[in-house]
């Protein structure tokens, strides 16, 4: 670790010590699937909402949307203000409440309910690879920039990385996720905080940033500080972009429909504590783009030839910090790293073991035994993401990556979920065949989208066709067919009652 001071060290192994333990204590007193799953449903409010926002900005939004500010300029803050705010705002008031008066453990349990088991179970298998793949990527994020900052051998960072997560999620379940989430986010603000001012005493402020990118120049500078960009650009966040794929499909889908996030709120103690959480997590949101997007604005004008845009933030770590300071930033990357990886492993094991596991190995399985099943699925799939990492490695960049995986499926997912909670007439005829067929668009649309789009990520775009093929689909094979009987639909629509 030869570029790391030994007072570094000792804050980095200090900090990742007292994660291990308390993962431990955490889990002690857990006997019960409902104990492991949604920690008891004892959560406290504001220890969720900050959770929420762990785990949706982990390393691979710090160094993945750094990366892209990087190349692409302020429009990335698009991501949090436009592509999480509003739609958590709608989860709070409208879908949040209404999964937990369900009593649901997942996503895809409701969907079952609401429509059948065939839905469920694709929507299970779907969001499981995806949250396995997203598993190797955060763990190849680490390594990525602990090899850049501290001089590790890539495999070896996976590994002690994978160790780390994989013990506290395994012996704490979710209570231990929710509370290194609320220790983790403060820890970050302060580490990127001190990380920002430092940049910019060495960029010479905001004027000198934007000065020396303007000297620096070229084409693709040209709206490198604006938020809002023109349809005629190749750029992939073109304001259509963002408004069809983002604003209208891929947050909302993303902020009701995957359950990592939702998760943690179906364990609050109450309808009310669930809303609380999720309006507080808006809240938090609105000072993200300043952690994650201005260190790769201001990262451009202080090392504008890095190889990849992924290399910035942990650049400005090695590069811009004194011993002392350095093991404190780090300690707070590697809480944005672990709170993402932790919360995906947490879900997948709950996903695989309600939806897959119950359903169809041991339907008459007690709780303490699907609480054995949900630690040892743990255990497989922090094993399975440690070989997958590596072919990170294939793609540009971690978060087109993860973006590319999201917009395959959720759209559909979304179509299913909106029409299943506002019309009655959906039924699981028409939904098995609107999810089938918008996956089948959007992984279709990926195959040819060199052929078909001019832009260079078409992500937000094939997101918003595959949620409208899936919602068209729904609708006529719902039309066609024979509705589900009312009775079956009570608690599950809004025009109806539990």
């Amino acid at each position: 670790m030869q570029r790391l001071a030994a007072i570094d060290i000792s804050i980095v192994l200090l900090y990742l010590i007292g994660l291990l333990i308390a993962g431990y204590l955490l889990g002690k007193k857990q006997k019960t699937n409902k104990d492991y799953f949604l920690g008891g449903r004892k959560l406290k409010w504001p220890m969720v909402g900050i959770s929420m926002v762990m785990s949706d900005i982990g390393a691979l939004e710090i160094v993945g949307i750094a990366g892209l500010a990087y190349t692409s300029g302020l429009s990335m803050a698009n991501y949090d203000w436009i592509g999480c705010i509003p739609a958590m705002i709608v989860a709070a008031f409208v879908f949040i409440p209404f999964y937990w008066k369900s009593g649901v453990f997942t996503i895809p349990e409701y969907l079952g309910r609401r429509y059948n088991q065939t839905v469920r179970s694709l929507v299970a298998l779907f969001w499981g690879l995806f949250m396995i793949a997203n598993l190797g990527i955060f763990l190849w994020t680490s390594a990525k920039t602990l090899n850049i900052l501290v001089g590790w051998p890539i495999y070896a960072s996976i590994l002690a990385t994978a160790f780390v997560i994989g013990f506290y999620t395994f012996a704490g379940g979710l209570r231990a996720v929710v509370f290194t989430d609320t220790i983790q986010y403060f820890i970050l603000v302060l580490g990127s905080v001190i990380i920002i001012i430092l940049a910019f005493i060495k960029v010479g402020g905001i004027s000198g940033m934007v000065s020396t990118v303007e000297e620096i120049g070229g084409p693709s500078r040209r709206d490198f500080f604006h938020l809002v960009l023109s349809t005629e650009t190749t750029h992939p966040l073109s304001w259509s972009a963002v408004l069809f794929g983002l604003a209208f499909v891929l947050s909302p889908a993303y902020w009701i429909g995957n359950q990592a996030i939702v998760q943690r709120n179906l364990g609050t103690a109450s309808e009310r504590d669930a809303k609380k959480s999720v309006l507080f997590g808006a809240f938090l949101k609105l000072s993200i783009p300043f952690l994650i997007v201005i260190p790769g604005l201001v990262g451009f004008a202080l090392f504008p030839n890095l190889e990849k845009g992924d290399d910035v933030y942990p650049t400005m770590l090695r590069e811009l910090l004194p011993p002392g300071l350095a093991g404190l930033v780090f300690a707070g990357f590697l809480a944005a790293l672990m709170s993402s990886a932790d919360s995906y492993l947490n879900s997948a094991s709950t996903l695989w073991t309600m939806d897959i596991y119950k359903k169809y190995i041991k339907p008459d399985a007690g709780s303490e035994h699907l609480f054995k099943v949900g630690k040892s699925l743990t255990l497989l799939f922090i094993i399975m993401a440690v070989f997958l990492a590596p072919m990170t490695d294939r793609f540009p960049g971690v978060f087109s990556l993860f973006i590319t995986l999201l917009s395959i499926i959720q759209g559909p997912i979304f179509a299913l979920l909106l029409l299943g909670m506002l019309w009655k007439r959906a039924n699981g005829q028409g939904a098995a065949a609107g999810l089938i067929f918008g996956v089948t668009t959007s992984s279709t649309l990926f195959w040819i989208k060199d052929s078909i789009f001019k832009i260079e990520d078409p992500a937000l775009y094939i997101a918003w066709w595959s949620f409208t093929t899936a919602l068209l689909t729904t609708i006529i094979i719902s039309l066609l067919t024979r509705p589900k009987p009312a009775e079956s639909l009570k608690g599950l629509v809004y025009t109806t009652k539990a």
